[in-house]
């Protein structure tokens, strides 16, 4: 979402959308929740960005899906649920836990007790 900002109106973006799937929105104009909304959400992905990419700050657009990954997942304060799960209506699975199965994923999976020991001794 963007505040209407001409830097935003440009086939440079546009061809960014494009490259990378995104959706632009754009907030009305006189919709200062809204704008206030795109600043705070684009402030917490940089400062995601910052802790992820190199020193070099080259690798941004390599590093911006799990920047964004770890913000859907990331339990919030107010509604104590994740992004993701108020999506979809699960919780994500961890990449870790397909490697490593889970009691959840034990659950989710209806294996028996016995294929679960199987699967961790492996």
């Amino acid at each position: 979402m963007t505040d209407n900002g001409r830097q935003f109106f440009n086939s440079l973006m546009d061809r960014l959308c494009e490259k990378f799937k995104f959706k632009q929105y754009k907030s009305s104009i006189y919709n200062a929740a809204a704008n206030g909304l795109a600043k705070a959400f684009n402030k917490t992905l940089c400062n995601l960005l910052k802790k992820v990419v190199s020193k070099l700050k080259r690798d941004w657009q390599e590093k911006i899906s799990e920047a964004s990954w770890a913000y859907h997942t990331t339990h919030r304060t107010p509604t104590r649920v994740t992004l993701y799960s108020l999506v979809y209506g699960v919780e994500a699975v961890l990449p870790l836990e397909r490697e490593i199965p889970s009691l959840r994923m034990t659950v989710q999976e209806r294996l028996t007790t016995k294929d679960n020991a199987k699967l961790q001794l492996q």
